[in-house]
């Protein structure tokens, strides 16, 4: 086994690192994060996934250590954010990053980035960061491949889903599909290209933000025919050849909005893919447009946000429609006051039975509910789901649902007085 340093402990270097112990690395975990790091030395895991706690706390009393000092190693693997500066790629955590390694790189080392970057970044912008080590490129190897798991099942799709591993020479893809190897239990889809594996990540989420904005307009276009469209694209879905995804009120998380931009880095052949960027960024206009259909005053109604989390069953807010919803509202009801100033004349209420981070001014659930004029299913929680129609009715003043996740039994609860508008 290997010794190997992992740059970045969030969302996927933490998980990541602990795999690698598990599988019998002895393996160094290192972060900027001084606070962070002094964290998890402690014991205390901060990253908010199913059975992460105990997986990293179990590593970490075997063959995982965290460190604020970055040691030599025999791979180094870069796992750091590659947040969007407008319409293109903050690269300047993984400059960072490579700057470090290069710091302590020796000739038959291996790096692997993982982070998410625009096509050409391995061999355009780290290859000769690292060169700065004294070693050029082929006396250390240099491979690209991507982490491809779902939050609330990280864990389990770190071992199972087939991974794609782009190396700069044969040796590099070799080394790095050997370290891989000792934990995936899909395939190892290999290239002797590091472009083509950044461009295979991208195009992966790409495929899925498109779809989905296909599905939103529609929706749109079935509203305008008075059609359900969720059942239509449940009965177009039983054709062999064709798989559409479901309409919604946005696109949340950290891959799915950002990623798709990366392509248009080198390219301006772009076209499809922003369209389809601006229909899913549009959505909570839409849904707030249902909404002033709906109501007498939206400026003067109490608007019950049921979800702050971008996806159902977890506690991820990262680029939440719920919240994008939370500020639409605001902004299209907000009222002129002197010198520019301005209150926002609806009352937005958000709740979310997983999101704990009191940065959202999150309310219990009665509360949110209390007397509202409306309310949003934004995020398709079981306990949404699950809810009593006839209770939800009770502490409503109004009786407009609009289920934008289709999580709702429209027939019981339009029984209990609701009036249930469904994207």
């Amino acid at each position: 086994m290997s010794s190997v340093c992992v740059h970045g402990l969030g969302y996927i270097g933490l998980p990541t690192a602990a795999m690698l112990a598990d599988s019998g690395h002895d393996v160094t975990g290192y972060d900027v994060d001084t606070e962070l790091v002094d964290r998890l030395d402690r014991g205390e895991v901060p990253v908010d996934e199913p059975g992460l706690d105990e997986f990293v706390t179990d590593a970490l009393a075997d063959r995982l250590s965290v460190s604020h000092d970055v040691p030599a190693s025999d791979y180094h693997l870069i796992c750091v954010p590659t947040p969007l500066d407008g319409d293109r790629a903050d690269l300047a955590y993984v400059e960072s990053a490579a700057g470090t390694v290069a710091e302590v790189l020796r000739a038959g080392d291996t790096v692997i980035l993982e982070s998410t970057v625009p096509p050409g970044t391995t061999v355009e912008t780290i290859a000769p960061i690292l060169e700065r080590s004294g070693h050029s490129v082929g006396e250390f190897s240099l491979a690209y491949s991507p982490e491809t798991v779902l939050p609330g099942n990280v864990i389990a799709e770190l071992r199972a889903n087939d991974r794609a591993v782009g190396g700069i020479d044969e040796r590099s893809v070799k080394r790095a599909a050997a370290l891989y190897g000792s934990f995936v239990e899909g395939g190892l889809r290999t290239t002797a290209n590091p472009t083509l594996a950044e461009f295979v990540k991208l195009i992966q989420n790409t495929y899925r933000d498109v779809n989905i904005a296909l599905a939103n307009e529609l929706a749109m276009i079935a509203a305008d025919y008075e059609l359900d469209a969720r059942e239509a694209i449940s009965l177009a879905n039983h054709h062999p050849r064709v798989d559409l995804h479901q309409p919604g009120p946005g696109v949340g998380g950290h891959c799915i909005p950002i990623d798709p931009l990366f392509l248009g880095q080198s390219s301006e052949n772009l076209d499809l893919i922003e369209r389809a960027r601006e229909i899913n960024d549009g959505m909570a206009e839409y849904v707030t447009d249902l909404l002033d259909d709906e109501l007498d005053s939206l400026a003067e109604s109490s608007v019950a946000i049921l979800g702050v989390a971008y996806k159902g069953n977890v506690a991820d807010a990262r680029e939440s429609p719920g919240l994008r919803l939370a500020e639409v509202l605001q902004a299209r009801t907000q009222v002129a006051g002197a010198g520019g100033a301005g209150t926002a004349g609806v009352d937005v209420r958000l709740h979310d039975p997983y999101v704990t981070d009191q940065r959202f001014a999150l309310a219990p659930f009665d509360e949110a509910l209390a007397g509202a004029n409306a309310i949003v299913v934004a995020t398709d929680h079981d306990e949404y789901a699950a809810l009593d129609p006839e209770d939800v009715a009770a502490q409503l003043a109004g009786n407009v649902v609009v289920d934008a996740k289709g999580l709702l039994d429209r027939d019981s609860w339009e029984a209990a007085g609701l009036r249930v508008v469904r994207l």
